[in-house]
């Protein structure tokens, strides 16, 4: 019997349609949106600036629909956060020549998992306390955020896709 492949085609363009809006895509919480810049994407997460330039302050966004929890991960995009959270501290921690490096995710304002990266220095307006609530965020110059964001982006050129 002869294939009519006009009517498989459709009929897998059907099947994966059905299945792509069965499935969430991801999306960038509204609030890491307004307060951040995007930088790029590693194999899974997105890499966000924060807007303050009080301090470097990074996050990494696993892009995973609807996950509020490390444990709500794949073992394997577990994994893939440690390792590109690592490196990430690496690099900031190395680029700013920080005192130490801040890894948390709270999770209390904005639900969708992200991870915040921040480079610290003794000499810094919070210094020991946490940086949030400390004070009113101090937003970089167009300039300024455009100089860091291609700074960055060189610095993990290998690692990073862009994203404009």
């Amino acid at each position: 019997m002869p294939v009519n492949i006009e009517r498989t085609i459709t009929s897998k363009v059907a099947q994966f349609t059905e299945s792509f809006h069965r499935y969430p895509m991801f999306e960038l919480h509204p609030r890491l949106n307004e307060d951040c810049i995007t930088i790029g994407n590693f194999p899974l997460c997105r890499l966000l600036m924060m807007n303050d330039a009080s301090y470097p302050w990074f996050i990494l966004v696993p892009q995973r629909p609807e996950v509020r929890e490390m444990f709500e991960l794949s073992l394997v995009d577990q994994q893939q956060l440690m390792v590109e959270s690592s490196l990430l501290s690496k690099a900031i921690s190395e680029q700013f020549h920080a005192d130490k490096i801040n890894v948390a995710a709270l999770g209390n304002v904005v639900p969708q998992l992200h991870v915040h990266h921040i480079a610290r220095f003794v000499n810094d307006p919070a210094w020991p306390a946490p940086v949030w609530g400390h004070a009113e965020a101090n937003p970089y110059s167009d300039e300024k955020a455009a100089t860091l964001v291609e700074a960055m982006r060189e610095l993990f050129r290998d690692d990073l896709n862009r994203v404009n």
